[in-house]
C-alpha cells in the first residue's frame, strides 16, 4: 500500500460585512474571511494538504485567483474537485487533521457540523477527521481578532503509488 502525507496552511484576514464560512459552514459572525473564493481557511489549508499528498502544488496554482471562475466560489466545490484527483490517483483520505487559530468565534460547537460537511466529501469517517481550535493569546493579527489561520494534516493511501 502507498502512503503518502500532506500539509497545508492558510490565513484570511477578517472584514466587517462578508459572510464567515469555515469547514464548509457559514457560522454567524459580524466579520468574514477576505478571499478571491468564500474564504473558508480551513476548507483551503485541507486543500493544499491534500494537493502536497499528489505531489500537485498548491490551491493557487490549481485555482488562481485571477481566474473569475473562482470568485465567490465556496471553498467546498473546490475540495470536491481535488479529491476527484485523489480518486483518479486510486488513493483516498485516510485521515485528516486541522487546527484553526481564531481568537473569536467559540468554534468548538461548530465542529460536529462542519464534520457532517467535510467528512462526505474527504470520504472519512468523523473519527477519521480531526478538528481543534486554538487562540493566538491575544498575539499578532490573529490575536486581535483581525485574522484566521488553519492548518491541516493529511495521510492519503492506496494501492497505486
Amino acid at each position: 500500500m502507498t502512503i503518502r502525507t500532506g500539509i497545508g496552511y492558510d490565513l484570511h484576514r477578517l472584514a466587517a460585512g462578508r459572510r464567515l464560512f469555515l469547514g464548509g459552514l457559514e457560522i454567524p459572525f459580524p466579520a468574514g474571511l477576505v478571499g478571491h473564493s468564500d474564504g473558508d481557511a480551513l476548507v483551503h489549508a485541507l486543500i493544499d494538504a491534500v494537493l502536497g499528498a499528489l505531489g500537485e502544488g498548491d490551491i493557487g496554482q490549481i485555482f488562481p485567483d485571477r481566474d473569475p471562475r473562482y470568485k465567490n466560489i465556496r471553498s467546498t466545490e473546490l475540495l470536491e474537485s481535488v479529491m476527484a484527483m485523489v480518486r483518479k490517483k486510486k488513493l483516498r483520505i485516510l485521515h485528516a487533521d486541522v487546527v484553526v487559530v481564531a481568537e473569536k468565534p467559540k468554534l468548538g460547537p461548530w465542529f460536529p457540523d462542519m464534520k457532517r460537511i467535510l467528512g462526505p466529501i474527504l470520504g472519512v469517517r468523523d473519527d477519521r477527521l480531526g478538528l481543534k481550535a486554538k487562540t493566538n493569546e491575544g498575539l499578532g493579527l490573529i490575536g486581535r481578532g483581525r485574522a484566521i489561520a488553519c492548518w491541516a494534516v493529511v495521510l492519503v493511501g492506496g494501492k497505486k503509488a
